[in-house]
């Protein structure tokens, strides 16, 4: 499936990755990794666990789907977006979790972003969800640029109330 988004240039195709696909799956762990070493992926090489079962966990995982973005120019893999279908119990409908965001150093600036948030909503419209969800890093001024320029804003229920903050329990 490729996919153009408005005012973005025709250098940019975007896919929906097949989990099987040779070719997606080095770009999908490539991608991963590049995130990964980033400051704000951790710092750290992907372990090598994550290496091998990535792609069997994210085949196997009910709703999980990832999106390519490719440069037409040089066939290049530019970003990915790996997401997770959830439910919104408030709506009683499904809703997509936009769980990573990857746009590739040397492709930022480019509306690479752009063209798979559009993909994502678009995808996510098909499948009847009732919004997009998404964590992002205090600092990561950038992506929350981005972001908002995409429709996103931080989450809030009541204004009174303040925003809601993402939390975490290793176990």
């Amino acid at each position: 499936m490729k996919f153009a988004a408005s005012g973005v240039s025709t250098a940019v195709r975007i896919v929906m990755a097949e989990y099987t696909d040779s070719r997606h799956g080095a770009d999908i762990i490539a991608l991963m990794d590049e995130y990964s070493r980033h400051p704000f992926g951790g710092g750290e090489p992907l372990p090598e666990q994550c290496r091998h079962q990535l792609l069997p966990k994210l085949a196997e995982f009910p709703g999980a789907f990832t999106v390519l973005a490719y440069s037409n120019e040089r066939d290049q893999a530019l970003g990915l977006i790996n997401c997770f279908t959830g439910f919104s119990t408030f709506s009683c409908r499904p809703l997509i979790n936009i769980h990573d965001v990857i746009v590739s150093e040397t492709a930022r600036g480019q509306g690479v972003c752009l063209a798979m948030m559009d993909f994502v909503a678009n995808e996510a419209k098909k499948r009847g969800c009732c919004k997009l969800t998404m964590e992002v890093l205090e600092k990561n001024l950038a992506a929350k640029n981005s972001y908002r320029k995409v429709g996103f804003k931080p989450y809030t229920l009541d204004e009174e109330f303040g925003q809601a903050e993402f939390w975490q329990r290793y176990l």
